[in-house]
């Protein structure tokens, strides 16, 4: 069975915890270290104090569900220690010379870095844009003003440019935009909406190509346990998760 290396102990981390089934999570690490053993206590695994012990646990993989920073921190440290590695905080890569960077010790070190598909569906077929370049490559993000920390009377556009300028202003909100990119091998547009009629995150992706044009809205509901989180970018990386020992490939 395929053993864990879980990096964050938020709310996406105890869903991992809860639902590991087809793998388990053997080692944990937290910088609150109180949080790596309520999640160790629940999943039976192994919590750490020392980040360098950690890598040293006999796990497989390496689950990142912390933040960005924690992406920039630890991403090459794990690579080179020789565990593959899954990183929700895709926004991290929107720095296109830590991307590159990461790439290389990926490639050197043999491992491999996986990215779930997060708030939104069809990022697998963004993918033939790096064999047939994309036309028009946008997200549309509208939120709360609340969730987004700043108050509106009626909808309005706050940003609007490429996915990775908005990090710069908006670095909790760019990481299904980072995604697209990555998958289509363009930097996508992007334009964040706040309206104070919406009590959910709403992604509307607009693509065209050679292949055609598609349209697709995903109104993501709040986890149970924390409204900031999306379930479905939880269900996301447990699908991931519980796949990666399937002979059989779904999706391209």
């Amino acid at each position: 069975m395929m053993r864990i290396g879980l990096l964050g102990c938020g709310n996406i981390g105890h869903i991992i915890a809860q639902h590991a089934e087809g793998f388990e999570v053997s080692a944990v690490y937290d910088k609150v270290y109180q949080r790596a053993q309520e999640i160790a206590e629940l999943s039976r695994g192994q919590a750490y104090e020392n980040f360098e012990s950690f890598l040293d646990a006999d796990i497989d993989i390496v689950v990142e569900a912390a933040s960005v920073s924690a992406v920039k921190l630890y991403a090459k440290l794990v690579l080179t220690h020789q565990k593959d590695l899954v990183i929700m905080s895709v926004g991290a890569l929107a720095d296109p010379v830590f991307r590159d960077d990461i790439h290389e010790t990926a490639k050197r070190s043999g491992r491999k870095v996986y990215f779930p598909s997060g708030a939104i569906f069809g990022l697998d077929n963004l993918k033939v844009g790096k064999i047939s370049p994309m036309k028009r490559l946008l997200l549309r993000t509208t939120k709360s003003p609340k969730s987004l920390g700043i108050s509106a009377e009626s909808r309005q556009i706050i940003f609007s440019g490429k996915a990775n300028e908005c990090i710069k202003a908006y670095p909790k909100n760019v990481n299904v935009s980072v995604a697209m990119s990555l998958a289509a091998g363009k930097d996508a547009d992007v334009e964040l909406w706040a309206d104070p009629q919406v009590d959910r995150n709403i992604h509307e992706l607009f693509i065209e190509g050679d292949f055609g044009e598609t349209y697709i809205k995903v109104t993501n509901v709040p986890s149970p346990d924390n409204p900031a989180t999306s379930y479905l970018a939880a269900l996301s990386i447990l699908s991931l998760l519980k796949n990666l020992d399937d002979p059989f490939v779904v999706g391209t």
